[in-house]
């Protein structure tokens, strides 16, 4: 079973999940969610997909996660898993071909720290877009991402690789890249201007085929948006 249509409060709950396959439930335009679906597909893990409405979950939803947060995992076994990172982790240890973690502790230390490092940008690319819909000064926020991309930047010339993760896009790449993906659509692209190796990676990711297929044009993220900022997110916008 799969749902490309959000499914609400009231919406049968979909049947058991197939053995040989694993179901995400998701939401089109979660950041979080999309990680998961770039690592379902850079692993080409055989997979179904149910979107749930954020504003109206069903109550099955609620009783699988009752934090009533996507992405969420359910196995054939009847296993839940959710949080992006435990559920892109989960996936690559449960499906060990094409891994994408690093194999070493110290890689994996490596990774943790620099998604920290990460977990500070994400929150910025809404303040700002949100205070600037409200008229307020945002130039401090502005500054503070442009800063904190320039740090990123001298973690990527240090490594003298194309990728976070070394020559091939890995694990960090994927969970980082859906807030770049969105820059755009946030009218945030400038903050790159002083971080030219970050640019050339967004460069690079942008033409990674499972980049390509996992998101949406910067026109479909404007007018989502447009509708989240005001209140009224239509999850099941451009459908």
């Amino acid at each position: 079973m799969a749902s490309v249509q959000c499914v609400s409060k009231g919406c049968a709950a979909p049947g058991p999940v197939p053995a040989g396959s694993i179901r995400l439930y998701s939401m089109r335009f979660c950041p979080f969610a999309q990680r998961t679906r770039l690592v379902l597909n850079a692993k080409n893990i055989k997979h179904d997909i149910v979107n749930i409405n954020l504003r109206d979950k069903p109550v099955w939803f609620l009783e699988k996660n009752p934090l009533g947060q996507v992405p969420t995992l359910e196995t054939p076994a009847g296993e839940v898993i959710y949080e992006s990172p435990i559920t892109c982790e989960f996936l690559d240890e449960v499906y060990p071909e094409k891994k994408l973690l690093p194999d070493t502790p110290f890689g994996k230390a490596q990774h943790k720290m620099l998604l920290e490092k990460f977990s500070k940008v994400t929150p910025l690319t809404y303040k700002i877009p949100m205070g600037r819909l409200k008229g307020e000064d945002v130039s401090g926020l502005h500054a503070e991402l442009k800063q904190k991309f320039r740090e990123l930047n001298k973690d990527l010339a240090k490594k003298k690789t194309k990728f976070f993760g070394g020559d091939s896009v890995n694990m960090t790449d994927y969970m980082m890249w859906p807030w770049f993906e969105r820059l755009e659509a946030f009218e945030l692209k400038d903050c790159l201007d002083d971080a030219p190796e970050l640019k050339k990676w967004v460069k690079f990711m942008s033409e990674d085929p499972f980049v390509k297929v996992s998101g949406h044009s910067v026109d479909i993220y404007k007018a989502y948006y447009k509708t989240y900022l005001e209140g009224k997110p239509n999850f099941d916008y451009g459908l």
